[in-house]
């Protein structure tokens, strides 16, 4: 079958791997139809590492994606805990916990101590043609709901987790550091939870239109002075709730320093290798006295998310930008590294 596999950094190879084998107990055998690329998997493309782990042999990436189950082995139950069958249409969590953990005994499967994670190394990713899945992380899908859509529920699970950790209630201001697709969904996110105002800061003019487009108050950090614009509409308050989802130089500091007095701060972005370091005044931190929080990825949001893009109440249009087959994976991930021609969201089709 082909696969996209990263051999170094910005070296990426559509080639061909061996097709996986049956599914094992608890297994599906999936063919993957869409996998959209995610901010973390740039970090792997451009460093072939992220934070302190590094790719040592080829690796498949792709975390974001959605396919159909071919063939189940025994024993085999959803994200639902109900039988999963062959020809089922999923959305598939890219996380594999162990469930076993106290960690994930006390409710917190995304800090699971043995968690095996799709496209982290040494486990291959969602960019080939057909893989094997726990049927656990695979949650059905309606017919309503498009495959792209599908594989959007991951960063969407980003983004539902990123606000339960904020708390955003109603009438809460908000200041969104990052207009990339998990910031865009966070705010979506947060205006249904009640957050308002919101503001939303990024350095390229499209996907400010999109901020804009649902109901942001948008600031371009490169024309202007994001922490500036957020304390002046607030009348020199700040804002009760910033999310960072950048992780540029300078964008943790700045979300300290729009927060308002006794606000909260949740970082979501992730640093390039080379800069892996976190860069905050405590004075800024201490003297507002901030509740600051980590976000890593999501608990159980499946369901939730499923349930949100079926009503409607989050809208996808304007986030795919560009799509590619699994051939030309490697230009895919060029374009989107680089930013250029108004990447929004790419999606390739495998």
């Amino acid at each position: 079958m082909q696969a996209a596999r990263l051999h170094g950094p910005a070296d990426l190879r559509v080639e061909r791997v061996p097709r996986p084998g049956p599914p094992g107990p608890g297994e599906a055998l999936l063919r993957v139809k869409v996998t959209g690329i995610c901010g973390s998997d740039l970090h792997s493309y451009q460093d072939a590492k992220i934070g302190d782990r590094a790719v040592t042999s080829p690796l498949i990436l792709g975390h974001e994606f959605a396919g159909v189950v071919l063939e189940t082995g025994p024993d085999a139950m959803d994200g639902n805990n109900q039988p999963l069958k062959p020809g089922t249409r999923v959305a598939v969590d890219p996380a594999m916990p162990c469930h076993h953990c106290d960690l994930c005994e006390q409710g917190h499967p995304n800090l699971c101590r043995h968690l095996h994670f799709c496209s982290n190394h040494p486990y291959n990713g969602s960019l080939s043609q057909w893989m094997l899945m726990p049927a656990r992380c695979c949650f059905p899908i309606p017919k309503s709901m498009s495959d792209i859509e599908g594989a959007l529920l991951e960063p969407l699970g980003v983004a539902i987790h990123t606000v339960d950790l904020a708390k955003v209630s109603a009438a809460r201001s908000v200041a969104i550091v990052g207009a990339g697709s998990i910031g865009l969904l966070i705010q979506q996110v947060a205006k249904l939870s009640g957050g308002d105002p919101i503001f939303v800061s990024d350095k390229f003019p499209w996907r400010l239109k999109v901020a804009r487009q649902h109901g942001a108050i948008a600031i371009n950090c490169d024309h202007e002075d994001p922490v500036a614009r957020v304390l002046k509409e607030t009348a020199g308050r700040g804002v009760d709730v910033v999310i960072e989802a950048a992780w540029a130089t300078e964008s943790v500091q700045q979300a300290a320093e729009m927060a308002a007095l006794g606000g909260r701060v949740v970082l979501v972005g992730i640093p390039a290798a080379s800069g892996d370091r976190l860069t905050m005044k405590p004075s800024t931190a201490r003297r507002k006295g901030l509740t600051v929080k980590f976000c890593r990825r999501m608990k159980h949001t499946y369901p939730r998310a499923i349930q949100m893009v079926e009503r409607g109440l989050v809208d996808f249009r304007g986030f795919v930008s560009h799509r590619f087959p699994l051939s030309r994976a490697d230009e895919a991930f060029a374009l989107n590294a680089a930013y250029r021609d108004r990447v929004v969201k790419t999606i390739i089709e495998c």
